[in-house]
């Protein structure tokens, strides 16, 4: 077991932040990733600005493997995701060298000669990664699911599973559960746009296409919510404690007072039919909506635990998170600022050397601070390297204010979002070319 790699399941910040970890714990990390590069989640939200800043973006352990090469950190400044991705995760991807296997993507994780009945002998035989299918198998002495949740979209079915004719709208392209970027919303002129979710992520794409009407009146906006208007409904707004996070539900009500967009509530969507091209939503209470030349479902995300169906693990039934962690994440009574830092203990389950880290371990919840999923790395790391001393200790000491990592606000076309964060100054100016997402796949 002493000489088989750490296997690590993604290449996006804890993947990496993972495998730094373990090299300097002296254990030998592999870290497979689906995509043909490092972030590849990331890629796909490249324009948008995230809410933290850099000092809170980049791993300690990461940034000491990057140091011999001259890197140096940003001090400052919200960076986007693709300033992300060039100035610190693709460095770090670069650095780790051939640790780093891509286009590999993880079909399955069992114990040498054991399914998930087979009890004795089990902790001690080593974990086998089956890469793209049965025919390549690699053994590991652990294994840490750090894949994120970005490919696991909730649908716009209210039951949890997607509408009838959901999965047909999406293959058509009329449908889709990617934030539009700001070329995307601007040729959405003239169109009937419906966006569904009452998130951050789907408040700022109601701020940008919102944005879009007001420069051309005969573009049209309908906002979907699965309940009713309540005081939350638009979030904190400028009593919020992270000042951006409180204006994008400024911004979004402004949208809606001014008439820009449609605001519909109550709508729990049970089918979505394509008429010549347009999509119309319909509710369980027979309400429809006027036909759609595009449909953005932004609902949030969820774990693929399809690959992990061997592996003995314990997991909330609600959120889907580890049990010992989920009582402390539940958003119904935390923020992403107000978890406290956990690790190794917080994360076990009775498949011994199994960890899921990052924003797949929050299951369900939906925010997640990259501060956080790097002291769980952190401590992992120590637990697997026998150090149980230091895979106990908190070295993580999180903002007064709290941040919710994921994203801010995208550039508007010359840039005016430039300094845009979550500690800035709420505006109630709506900005064009907004965007947040509410977490990352890690």
């Amino acid at each position: 077991m002493s000489v088989l790699p750490v296997v690590v399941v993604g290449a996006g910040p804890l993947g990496l932040a993972a495998a730094a970890h373990l090299m300097e714990r002296g254990l030998d990390p592999l870290v497979l990733e689906a995509g043909s590069r490092p972030a590849a989640a990331i890629e796909q939200w490249d324009h948008v600005r995230t809410f933290s800043p850099w000092p809170e973006l980049v791993d300690a352990a990461a940034a000491r493997l990057l140091e011999p090469t001259g890197w140096t950190a940003h001090a400052a400044g919200f960076p986007t995701g693709r300033e992300w991705i060039d100035d610190y995760l693709a460095p770090v991807a670069e650095a780790l060298g051939p640790r780093v296997r891509y286009g590999a993507r993880v079909t399955a994780v069992s114990r040498l000669g054991r399914d998930r009945l087979v009890s004795p002998g089990r902790a001690e035989a080593p974990f086998v990664v089956y890469v793209d299918g049965a025919e390549s198998r690699i053994r590991a002495r652990a294994v840490i699911d750090a894949s994120g949740t970005w490919g696991q979209p909730n649908p716009a079915g209210a039951d949890g599973v997607p509408a009838i004719g959901e999965r047909a709208a999406a293959a058509s392209g009329v449908l889709t559960y990617v934030p539009p970027t700001l070329p995307h919303a601007t040729a959405l002129a003239g169109k009937h746009v419906v966006v569904v979710g009452s998130g951050h992520s789907a408040m700022t794409a109601v701020i940008q296409l919102g944005e879009v009407a007001r420069k051309d009146p005969s573009t049209t906006v309908t906002w979907v919510l699965r309940r009713g208007v309540s005081e939350d409904t638009f979030g904190g707004g400028t009593a919020d404690e992270l000042p951006q996070r409180g204006a994008l539900g400024v911004r979004s009500r402004e949208a809606v007072d001014d008439g820009r967009v449609a605001l519909t509530t109550g709508f729990r969507t049970e089918r979505i039919d394509l008429i010549v091209g347009r999509a119309v939503l319909s509710a369980e209470d027979g309400r429809s909506l006027p036909p759609a030349d595009r449909v953005v479902v932004l609902t949030g995300f969820r774990p693929d635990l399809s690959f992990l169906s061997e592996m003995r693990i314990a997991l909330d039934p609600i959120l889907q998170a580890p049990v010992n962690l989920a009582g402390s994440i539940d958003p119904n009574l935390h923020s992403c600022g107000s978890v406290l830092p956990h690790g190794a203990a917080e994360l076990a389950h009775p498949e011994p050397n199994l960890y899921i880290v990052g924003m797949k371990s929050y299951g369900r919840a939906p925010t997640f601070l990259a501060m956080t999923g790097y002291e769980q790395v952190r401590s992992i790391a120590a637990e697997l390297a026998g150090d149980h001393e230091a895979a106990r200790r908190v070295e993580l000491t999180l903002p007064v204010t709290g941040v919710c990592n994921g994203a801010g606000l995208s550039d508007g076309p010359d840039g005016e979002d430039a300094g845009a964060g979550c500690c800035g100054p709420a505006s109630s100016t709506p900005r064009p070319g907004s965007l947040s997402l509410n977490h990352f796949g890690g």
